[in-house]
């Protein structure tokens, strides 16, 4: 029993030090990701959280550590991708292109630049199935099935639910029906690890290409897990991953996991929500499915940099008459690896496929 108090104690300290102070910043621990083109999923907004549209890769400025970038690739929504700036002069400085240079026409060339990262998108969905789900389980899961079928966005979608342990009930797949059966078949059990299972699910995201996005619901506050979320968050950065947080006033009312799902969410892109009853939920999930729909997707190659560790990203948009507007996206990303424990540490997490 001492033993469990210990380690919630730390769990619960790491959390306040998420909380505190951006994991970003701290060059002590990184995650191990090597990055040649830079993807970034951005939401343009008015003052009235009015979506913005119609603006062009003109409109926007990239800077990496106060850098200036070139953008490669540019896409609206739902739109197709189109590629910006042949990638020869980023290589020239290091980094090897995956696109051609425009200019081309060859069919192979046309094949390629119509092969955008962003064509695909990739919707992880993790549901909080550990025993504070007894109440309103059923509400839930019918607010989750309601999301995967209006999932018009998404090319493929992976439904994993937690409690201690990780459940993979169904893997990245283009069959709705596939994932709505996973929805039905999961029950509630065990104590909750949220972040042991974010981080193994932002592993298995980390190795497709395309738009990635984890979509949580969680009904309470983690209270089994080993991983610290700032481990997470930065992970999560590092390979673009945007997270979405969908909670219930259980968690609302714990200040702690309440600070630290808003700071994750926004660290990588994302928002999150918090429902007080099982109507807010449906409105959570169609928020986040007008989101994905309205997201402006941009990628570059990064120019010469020496910084080895964590990289800023600022993303701004050109014009006095732009200047109203708000911009959310992730905040940067780690270049190079070093602390492997943390990599072996997610491995050895239990996982049920």
């Amino acid at each position: 029993m001492r033993s469990q108090v210990v380690r919630f104690g730390l769990i619960a300290a790491a959390m306040l030090a998420f909380v505190a102070s951006p994991a970003a910043q701290e060059d002590d621990a990184p995650i191990k990701v090597r990055v040649n083109l830079v993807q970034l999923n951005v939401a343009v907004t008015d003052k009235d959280g009015n979506y913005v549209t119609g603006l062009r890769p003109e409109d926007f400025t990239i800077a990496e550590d106060k850098i200036p970038q070139k953008i490669a690739t540019f896409e609206e929504g739902n739109e197709p991708a189109r590629e910006v700036a042949p990638p020869a002069e980023s290589a020239a400085k290091g980094s090897p292109p995956s696109l051609p240079a425009v200019g081309r026409p060859s069919a192979a060339n046309m094949s390629q630049a119509q092969a955008s990262p962003f064509t695909d998108a990739n919707v992880f969905i993790l549901f909080d199935t550990s025993n504070y789900m007894y109440r309103g389980f059923i509400f839930a899961q019918d607010a989750i099935a309601g999301f995967v079928r209006s999932l018009q966005t998404a090319s493929k979608v992976a439904f994993y639910s937690y409690s201690r342990n990780l459940s993979r009930a169904a893997t990245l797949t283009t069959d709705r029906d596939r994932v709505l059966q996973g929805v039905r078949s999961t029950v509630a059990g065990d104590n909750a690890a949220l972040y042991n299972c974010l981080l193994l699910t932002v592993k298995d995201a980390a190795k497709v290409t395309g738009r990635k996005v984890i979509v949580v619901f969680s009904n309470g506050p983690d209270d089994a897990s080993v991983v610290p979320p700032e481990v997470v968050a930065e992970l999560a950065q590092s390979t673009g991953t945007v997270i979405y947080m969908v909670s219930t006033r259980e968690a609302e009312v714990e200040p702690i996991s309440t600070a630290v799902f808003e700071r994750m969410s926004k660290a990588t892109g994302g928002k999150a929500y918090f429902a007080k009853s099982w109507e807010d939920e449906t409105k959570a999930f169609a928020s986040i499915r007008d989101d994905l729909a309205h997201l402006y997707s941009l990628s570059y190659y990064p120019q010469s940099n020496p910084n080895r560790g964590w990289r800023s990203i600022t993303v701004s948009l050109v014009g006095k008459d732009k200047q109203k507007y708000r911009i959310r996206t992730r905040d940067g990303y780690r270049l190079e690896q070093a602390r492997a424990s943390d990599e072996d540490l997610a491995e050895s997490l239990p996982a049920k496929n």
